[in-house]
Parts: C-alpha cells; structure tokens; sequence
C-alpha cells in the first residue's frame, strides 16, 4: 500500500467501491437495528393506515435522519402517496409555515392570489380543500415529514395540531411525521391537545456493542469492500464503541478516521492501538483548537 496516495480516496485505496462511513443519510447505509426497523415498520403502518400523527425521538447522531431518508425511500415506491420533508422547521409564525404549505404541495390558488396576502384562516381553507381533493376523491396520501422538529415553536406545533381536525370517519386527512431531539419531547408534553393525537412515538437509543460492530460489518460489506483481510479487529471495535457511547454517527466519523489512518501508515488493519491512537490525536487537536480559542478572546478582551 502506498502512504503518498491521496487519502482522500482512501476506500479505493482499501479496495472500496464506494466510501462506507460517510455522515451523509444515505438510505442504501441504513443499517436495520432492531430498533430502527422497529421505528420503520410502525411508520410505514401509521401511514398506510392514515392514522395521523408519528412522533420519532431520539439524542444527536442516534440515527434519526438516516430513518428519515429511508422512509423516504420507501415511500418513492409507492404511487398512491404525496409527500414533503421539511429539513429545517424555523418559521416565525403559523402563517410562515402554512404559506410553505401551499407551495411545497402545489396546491392550486385562485388566479392572481398570492399565498402571503392570505391569513391563517383562509390558508388553512385551501389546504383543506387539497386534502379533500387528494385524499377522498383521488384516493393518494399525503404525508409532511419534519426532520429537526425540536426547532418547531409552539405557534406552529399550534397549526400543525389543527391540520389534524381535518378527517373523515376513517382517517386524518394529513399524515404528519416528526422526527426531533428530545427537547421536542418537553415542548409537548405538556400540550395535552397534540400529546393526545400521537398516534405512534418512539424513541432511538444509542446502539450496543454488538450492533455496532454489526453496522460496522455492513456498512463496509455495502461499500462493496471485498477484501480477505478483517479491517476492523474486535478489539478495535472494543475501543470504538467505548468512545462513541454507541451513537451511530460518532461510530462513522470515527470509522471514517481510523480507515484513512490505515492508509496513511501502511497498515492491513486496525486494531486497539491504532484506534486509540486516531483518539488521541483528536483530543489533541481538539485541545489546541480550544487553546487558540481560549487566546483569541483574551487578546479581543485586551
């Protein structure tokens, strides 16, 4: 193996179709724990069946998005649904996120009729005449995923709360699924209204020892590696999981580093040391960045 190759390549380097511990959501590296597909399955039912209201929740890097993105995924399959994703759910008020609404749906407004000289109530009219129009007479599903809900404030979790009135004897006319850290948790908690109308919520632990070496293995067997040599001993993985507590994208930033430290030293494989190692050397960087910090604003002080 050649330490001057570019590193930045290292998975073809190693013999990687593809890179395996990219942070990206790539739904063909969702990794089915069993809590994920779990979380998946019982999605997919809400849906299907219209039931309302989907609550997912879970710590930073416990995986949420990656679900997300695969929901996505297996909801292109089908053709009977309509659905948006909201990635970043900032608005300032419940007209701000009705407006998003309507154009993110394409719902139609009368000619001349600019959705932001419309209030709230008269919004809220046509996106009940679309659901209607789309659910009952044309039979297709229409589903709002918002990643990040613990952005959401109370205004808006306010509207989305009334977009779920909007029914008929069977089902909601609207699916909504939230996906959010656990503040998202202590802000409706004590909205009786909307706790109320959860049809299902989950929460995403951190992984265990053995899932993580089982998303380990898979996510290199998808990046297409095929070579004879085990990458990741035990006891690398030992140490890789005692550093990243089990959250699946501290084990990929990680993952991620130990592969290019590999290349860099001419290894075959990483054990405890050389994972160790990778550590250290970001303790260390992260201890001098805190350090020029630290000196920054005491010469601004001055």
């Amino acid at each position: 193996m050649d330490n001057q190759n570019n590193t930045v390549g290292y998975y073809s380097i190693l013999g990687f179709e593809k890179e395996p511990f990219a942070t990206s959501p790539d739904p063909g590296f969702f990794y089915p724990t069993r809590q994920h597909d779990m979380a998946l399955t019982n999605l997919l039912i809400e849906l299907r069946l219209r039931r309302g209201l989907s609550v997912i929740f879970g710590d930073v890097g416990t995986g949420k998005t990656t679900l997300s993105r695969k929901l996505l995924h297996e909801l292109n399959k089908r053709g009977d649904m309509i659905f948006h994703m909201i990635l970043d759910p900032a608005f300032t008020n419940e007209s701000q996120f009705l407006v998003s609404l309507v154009r993110n749906f394409s719902i139609q407004l009368p000619k001349g009729v600019d959705a932001k000289a419309l209030d709230a109530v008269e919004l809220r009219d046509f996106i009940e005449k679309f659901l209607i129009k789309k659910t009952i007479d044309e039979d297709r599903t229409i589903i709002l995923i918002i990643d990040e809900a613990q952005k959401l404030d109370y205004s808006t979790l306010e509207a989305l709360r009334i977009l779920l009135n909007f029914e008929t004897n069977d089902h909601k006319l609207i699916q909504i699924v939230l996906l959010g850290q656990l503040e998202l948790y202590s802000k409706v908690v004590n909205m009786s209204n909307f706790m109320d109308r959860i049809s299902f919520k989950f929460t995403l632990n951190p992984l265990d020892v053995v899932e993580t070496k089982e998303l380990i293995n898979f996510r290199i067997s998808t990046a297409g590696y095929k070579g004879e040599a085990k990458l990741f001993l035990d006891e690398a993985i030992s140490e890789i999981y005692s550093n990243t507590k089990g959250y699946p994208r501290k084990i990929n930033m990680l993952c991620h580093k130990v592969l290019k430290e590999i290349v860099m030293q001419d290894q075959e494989i990483a054990d405890a040391a050389l994972v160790k190692e990778v550590i250290e050397k970001e303790q260390q960087w992260r201890s001098a960045t805190n350090l020029n910090d630290a000196s920054t604003v005491d010469v601004k002080k001055k």
